[in-house]
């Protein structure tokens, strides 16, 4: 009996790993990852990062600094033992600054992949930015900006006053733009606002709806351009935010030229998840791509399938290893973070990566 147990759990792990594409000349990884607060420890000016400071709430000392900047590395490096090739580019949240970048990138287990960095300060008030990092030799950046919040779209009907207006801070959304194998792609990099207290979903509608307006008037303008649309979007794939202003879709099938496809949708309703609070799983992190990517000619980078289960087939992958994830007690099974209940626990964060890949 425990042998047919043993078997059984082995097939399932089996059929829910990634299967690598190996049928294909060239291939490339896009991914994003949640750093959950990856803050130095010192104060930034303008920027509310008390609390990670060394005489802060969180006694943020340079030792445990340290370790959260090996722990990040460490997943980064896991994600190309997987694939067997690091990132081309990898899309990031909950950065302080360019400084946490410079060192997370010079940690010994991600040297080698020599990642470049694109970052902008941005206005958040908690002092959390997005930033891009990209290999040089994969990538080719021709420009790169930040698109600010605003209030003048039509999916915001917020009860907030003109003065709660003037005065509100999120994160700006970064657009990197460049080539990979010659052809034309832009990655557009967010943090949309937080779900905290239950608030805040016609905010992140009016994010998505920025980001959806931004990438219409960049395929007017370079026809045929792929387009990725990563982050934390404090959503789930079937959210308005998702699949009514960014014109998400769960299949490709029902996708028309100005639309989205969301793999992660699909994957939510199978049993995956990125992120957990109080025992419900989602998939905020995710990486949706236009039609020019998910129906691309024969011949150019696509996007390629990554998981077979069930006789179902994603396109996505959320990346999680035991050593990522709790292992006992009331958390069991969720992602294993920096800290819980305000106390150091030393792990990686409340997110699990995800990531996609295209290929030809």
């Amino acid at each position: 009996m425990k042998r047919k147990i043993l078997l059984v759990t082995l097939l399932a792990l089996l059929a829910s790993v990634s299967a690598f594409p190996q049928k294909v000349s060239q291939s490339y990884v896009i991914g994003f990852y949640n750093l959950e607060n990856l803050f130095d420890t010192v104060h930034d000016e303008g920027k509310n990062d008390y609390q990670y400071l060394p005489d802060g709430q969180n006694q943020w000392t340079e030792a445990k600094y340290r370790k959260k900047l090996q722990n990040m590395a460490t997943v980064i490096r896991a994600m190309k033992e997987e694939n067997k090739r690091w990132h081309t580019v990898l899309g990031v949240s909950e950065i302080e600054n360019r400084h946490v970048l410079e060192d997370l990138v010079s940690q010994p287990e991600i040297l080698a992949a020599n990642f470049q960095i694109v970052h902008y300060d941005g206005p958040d008030r908690r002092g959390v930015d997005c930033a891009f990092l990209y290999r040089p030799s994969e990538f080719q950046l021709i420009e790169s900006l930040t698109i600010p919040f605003t209030f003048y779209g039509v999916a915001l009907n917020s009860p907030m006053t003109p003065e709660e207006r003037k005065n509100f801070r999120t994160r700006d959304v970064l657009m990197v733009r460049g080539t990979i194998a010659g052809e034309m792609f832009a990655f557009y990099v967010a943090h949309l606002p937080s779900r905290l207290g239950g608030k805040g979903g016609d905010l992140r509608a009016r994010g998505a709806e920025i980001i959806y307006e931004h990438a219409q008037r960049f395929e007017k303008r370079f026809p045929g351009i792929k387009i990725v649309v990563m982050g934390d979007m404090n959503d789930d794939p079937f959210n308005d935010s998702m699949s009514l202003f960014l014109h998400g879709r769960k299949t490709r099938e029902e996708m028309e030229e100005s639309d989205f496809y969301n793999p992660y949708w699909a994957m939510l309703e199978a049993g995956y998840g990125s992120n957990a609070y109080r025992g419900v799983w989602s998939i905020f992190d995710q990486e949706l791509v236009n039609y020019n990517l998910a129906h691309a000619p024969e011949g150019t980078l696509q996007l390629l399938p990554l998981i077979q289960r069930r006789r179902q087939t994603f396109y996505g992958r959320v990346f999680s290893k035991p050593f990522m994830t709790v292992q006992e007690g009331p958390y069991k099974g969720t992602p294993f973070r920096t800290f819980s209940g305000g106390t150091f626990i030393g792990g990686y964060s409340d997110h699990y990566p995800t990531y996609i890949i295209v290929g030809k």
